[in-house]
């Protein structure tokens, strides 16, 4: 028989860190045989438990969990090799992970930083500051923890809230693709009413013809990449304001 830990993708299961309470729900189903159960332990909603499974799963290429049909309580969950062999891993990677934090002691929020690894090119370490829900979502507000003058909002499922470990207080890096970022020139007195609306100042730009990649130092202190139509005329030094929607910035907790 095909033993399924044999395919387990552990780099891609587990290249998100420790930070989430995805591999705590893990052991926890392992542990009960319960997934209601689990996402109580962890203090998740059970659809943010399934939610948490469902990446796992993708990200493993792999089942992790298989149902358990019948019984005194009627059935439950239990682990498949391959999820017994990602909270193997995930043990494992925990304890380096501690030894390197102890002896990078000061350096280590830096680090982190670096070692995640994405296409991303916009990331600003941020504290959240004040969460706001809004039905099925979550307005997250975030304020820069190395340029405090950078205020952003993220709009995100009130499952990833929970798996995350969102409060008040809690570090965060905020993500954004180059293309989500809408680069205009900047006409009459800066916006400052809107969401996600950045003064900034050019200082490279790349044209071409499905629109000029433009780089720009916001008023706040920090960089950012982003895109404007083509031909957009934007020179270095130019005055331009910079908008991301909510809902395409994504956190990440690496601390």
């Amino acid at each position: 028989m095909h033993d399924p830990s044999s395919s387990l993708s552990l780099a891609a299961a587990l290249d998100h860190g420790p930070a989430d309470r995805r591999i705590a729900i893990l052991r926890q189903i392992g542990a009960g045989g319960s997934i209601s159960e689990a996402a109580r332990s962890v203090g998740v909603s059970y659809k943010a438990a399934w939610q948490a499974l469902d990446t796992l799963t993708n990200l493993a290429g792999v089942p992790l969990v298989e149902r358990v049909v019948g019984g005194a309580g009627g059935g439950g969950a239990e682990l498949t090799a391959a999820g017994r062999a990602l909270l193997d891993a995930a043990a494992a990677m925990d304890a380096a992970r501690a030894d390197v934090l102890a002896r990078l002691s000061g350096q280590a929020p830096v680090a982190a930083r670096l070692a995640l690894r994405t296409s991303m090119r916009n990331q600003w370490p941020c504290v959240v500051e004040a969460l706001q829900a809004q039905g099925p979502l979550v307005r997250v507000q975030l304020r820069g923890a190395d340029a405090a003058a950078l205020q952003l909002v993220a709009r995100i499922t009130r499952e990833s809230a929970e798996l995350l470990g969102l409060a008040p207080g809690l570090p965060v890096l905020a993500l954004a693709k180059a293309t989500a970022v809408q680069v205009q020139p900047m006409t009459g007195a800066p916006a400052t009413a809107h969401e996600n609306w950045w003064p900034a100042r050019v200082t490279r730009v790349a044209r071409g013809d499905g629109g000029d990649e433009v780089a720009a130092q916001l008023d706040a202190g920090v960089h950012m990449v982003g895109f404007a139509q083509a031909a957009s005329g934007l020179r270095a030094r130019t005055r331009v304001l910079l908008r991301v929607p909510a809902s395409a910035l994504a956190l990440a907790v690496v601390s």
